[in-house]
């Protein structure tokens, strides 16, 4: 390793900075300073550990830095919140070049200016292999909780999740994928799963539902989720989620490679789609909420296999 630590974050402390008059001081002393909100503050942390949740031949460092980030600001999201700020710690073998955590730390950035937020301190460490672990803050009037679904609500997804699932089965059986008819939707799976394309807007407009999260843990998990803090029972209609824009193509790409769409749509986890109940909201309603206690997909002809966050 040809750099100090006092190299590194000097170089981080370039790329995050940023006008922010929320932030009263950031990067440089023992801790970040931001002014206060009149309204409650909402904190998630979430962690990526190479060759368990990454893997650097698979990804390069802008993909990795900006898919935890996403993870992050989608759980804000999720909980009907605004993100305002970051911290990110990192452990670093001492392998890495100084390009490689420049690129690192500039993907978290890209992702977290989509959201208008800053990244305001953190930590590195040496360690046996690449870890990253983020902290977001947000802000919200009443948060949007698993526990907010009722009976005769609609249930909404803002888009079809899957490609992120699809594109981990493509790197993980290493398909070629010149070599297929659905070359270029095999390139949006493996796009997904390096860094999920998030609909922060389509998060933002979903503050009028009931219960709210987003499905990084795949579907019918998360929808277990929200039915059993709920007591509810969510019916969701295989029919009508083959309606959704993209399913298609989807499904003859898991043809082509001898997959089960529903797997990946069912059960894939890291797309970020938000999956909420309510009445008359945004995205597209795929089911209802009816007595019972538990989430279930109708019309499908096997059961989906599940996802797992390790590879």
């Amino acid at each position: 390793m040809g750099f100090s630590e006092a190299e590194v974050i000097a170089e981080l402390a370039r790329i995050f900075s940023r006008e922010d008059s929320r932030v009263v001081v950031g990067i440089g002393d023992d801790a970040a300073v931001v002014t206060s909100s009149v309204h409650e503050t909402v904190i998630t942390t979430d962690m990526a550990v190479e060759d368990v949740h990454f893997k650097r031949e698979w990804s390069k460092a802008h993909e990795i830095g900006a898919k935890i980030t996403a993870a992050n600001l989608a759980d804000i999201y999720a909980m009907g919140a605004i993100p305002r700020h970051l911290v990110a710690a990192v452990s670093l073998t001492g392998n890495e070049s100084i390009n490689w955590i420049r690129e690192l730390a500039q993907g978290m950035k890209a992702e977290a200016d989509k959201c208008d937020v800053s990244i305001i301190g953190g930590d590195i460490v040496r360690g046996p292999v690449v870890t990253i672990s983020m902290t977001a803050f947000g802000e919200v009037v009443s948060p949007i909780l698993r526990s907010g679904a009722q009976v005769g609500d609609g249930i909404y997804l803002s888009a079809l999740p899957g490609f992120s699932a699809a594109g981990f089965y493509l790197l993980s059986n290493e398909i070629k994928i010149s070599a297929l008819v659905n070359a270029s939707l095999a390139e949006k799976a493996l796009a997904q799963f390096r860094s999920p394309d998030v609909d922060y807007q389509a998060g933002r407009a979903l503050s009028r539902a009931h219960s709210l999260c987003d499905v990084s843990d795949g579907l019918v998990t998360q929808g277990n989720q929200i039915a059993h803090a709920s007591g509810v029972r969510l019916e969701m209609d295989a029919r009508l989620i083959s309606e959704l824009q993209g399913f298609q193509g989807l499904m003859n790409l898991a043809e082509e490679v001898g997959a089960h769409v529903w797997d990946w749509i069912a059960c894939g986890g890291e797309d970020h789609v938000f999956l909420a109940t309510g009445a008359d909201l945004p995205g597209v309603k795929i089911g209802a909420v009816v007595e019972g206690l538990d989430c279930e997909i109708l019309g499908l002809a096997q059961t989906p296999k599940g996802f797992t966050h390790f590879l």
